[in-house]
């Protein structure tokens, strides 16, 4: 993990295409700008693990309680 120390206006690049903008600082608050290509999903954390979890969830088998001799035709 990289950590960095940044003030207002100031940035930091990821790669050729992803500039963080440091917008301002309040105490604990820090807001950021993004600026990055449409095609590169940007989520806050919280929301990416919730998205995790659903499509884990969405993935799992469901058990299900067929009685096959009833499905069969007679």
């Amino acid at each position: 993990m990289l950590v960095l120390t940044r003030k207002p206006k100031q940035q930091i690049m990821i790669g050729d295409d992803i500039v963080l903008n440091i917008v301002e600082v309040q105490g604990d608050n820090v807001r950021i700008a993004i600026d990055a290509p449409r095609s590169v999903k940007i989520y806050r954390g919280e929301i990416y693990h919730a998205i995790q979890e659903e499509n884990k969830q969405a993935a799992a088998p469901v058990p299900m309680d067929i009685d096959l001799k009833s499905a069969l035709p007679r």
